[in-house]
């Protein structure tokens, strides 16, 4: 599928899930402390700025936010929350799109460099931050870590997460370094509703090359928004790469 067949009415309309998942306060938090940390005074492009999850608390904490988006759907929804004025948006895909003017930090959160299903395309994406940085300005990339770990051979999925009323099940294609998450809900009755998005997976230390290709330099690795040390047991990191300041 599409990116602009996943990200659709549907999806956006349910996107949202206020104060739980991604949106709850200890997830969503720590998150723009630490961007309005790197961000100081602004101006700041986010990357798949969907919704606007981050991007309007952001904003609403007096930092001057613009944002590349490839779904309309998505954007819709965030116009309820945010005008053009206080959020511009630019709609394309992160890769290619460009915004006017220059920026202190972009940032790409949630594991969304992941939609881009190429290695060229993910590369691509880091000489689009490049593109809009000043000399000495961030990229930061929040993403999982690949749990193959967890996969035993033979096997090509594994359940990321059981819960009442969810499964989400990650199933996997190693030799391209693909994966489709099949996030399913249900009740008592026979029915379930079933959301697919497909992904391709990296390495931290591939990120680090993809990074060192478009001019960029490692700043911080940390396992999560609060500071917390990465390690080989770490599920997810924050990365932040910045540009040296005479480039």
């Amino acid at each position: 599928m599409r990116q602009e067949e996943i990200w659709d009415a549907d999806t956006a309309q349910g996107y949202d899930t206020p104060g739980t998942g991604m949106f709850a306060p200890e997830v969503l938090g720590p998150t723009v402390d630490r961007l309005a940390e790197l961000a100081g005074d602004g101006p700041v492009l986010e990357f798949a700025i969907g919704t606007g999850r981050v991007a309007v608390p952001l904003t609403e904490r007096g930092v001057p936010v613009t944002g590349i988006e490839l779904s309309r759907p998505m954007i819709d929804q965030l116009r309820t929350k945010a005008d053009e004025t206080m959020i511009p948006v630019i709609v394309g895909d992160m890769a290619t799109a460009t915004a006017p003017g220059k920026y202190g930090l972009v940032y790409l959160v949630y594991n969304t460099i992941s939609n881009l299903l190429t290695q060229a395309e993910q590369v691509a994406c880091f000489r689009n931050a490049t593109r809009h940085l000043v000399p000495g300005g961030r990229f930061v990339i929040e993403l999982w870590v690949p749990e193959l770990r967890k996969l035993p051979p033979g096997q090509h999925a594994v359940v990321f997460q059981a819960q009442p009323g969810y499964i989400g099940l990650d199933t996997y294609d190693l030799l391209r370094q693909h994966v489709v998450s099949h996030h399913f809900w249900f009740d008592e009755s026979r029915q379930a509703r079933l959301f697919r998005s497909p992904h391709r997976y990296i390495w931290p230390a591939e990120l680090d090359l993809m990074a060192q290709l478009a001019g960029f330099e490692l700043e911080t690795r940390h396992a999560d928004w609060t500071g917390a040390e990465f390690t080989a047991e770490s599920r997810s990191h924050v990365s932040v790469y910045r540009i040296p300041p005479d480039h």
